[in-house]
C-alpha cells in the first residue's frame, strides 16, 4: 500500500501545473497556493466514490509535491 501520493509541478507560461505520479490527476492554478488548494480538492474529488485501498493506498495518503526549477546556467 502506498501512503503518498506524488504530483510533479512545473510553470507553464500563465499557470503552475500539477501532474500527478501514480494516479490520473493534473490540475494547475495562477498562483502556488491556489495550485495546492486545487491539488487538495482534485484528490478529495478523485477518491471521493473510491475505496483508496483498491487503488493502491491506504485510508489517509500524504501528498508530496515535487517542483521543478527552470533550467540553471552556470557561468
Amino acid at each position: 500500500m502506498k501512503n503518498i501520493i506524488q504530483f510533479h509541478i512545473s510553470k507553464g507560461e500563465k499557470y503552475y501545473v500539477a501532474e500527478g505520479v501514480d494516479v490520473a490527476i493534473v490540475t494547475q492554478g495562477k498562483t502556488l497556493d491556489e495550485l495546492a488548494l486545487n491539488i487538495k480538492e482534485a484528490v478529495e474529488l478523485h477518491f471521493e466514490d473510491e475505496n483508496a485501498k483498491s487503488l493502491g493506498f491506504t485510508n489517509s495518503p500524504s501528498v508530496l509535491l515535487n517542483f521543478e526549477l527552470p533550467q540553471l546556467s552556470y557561468a
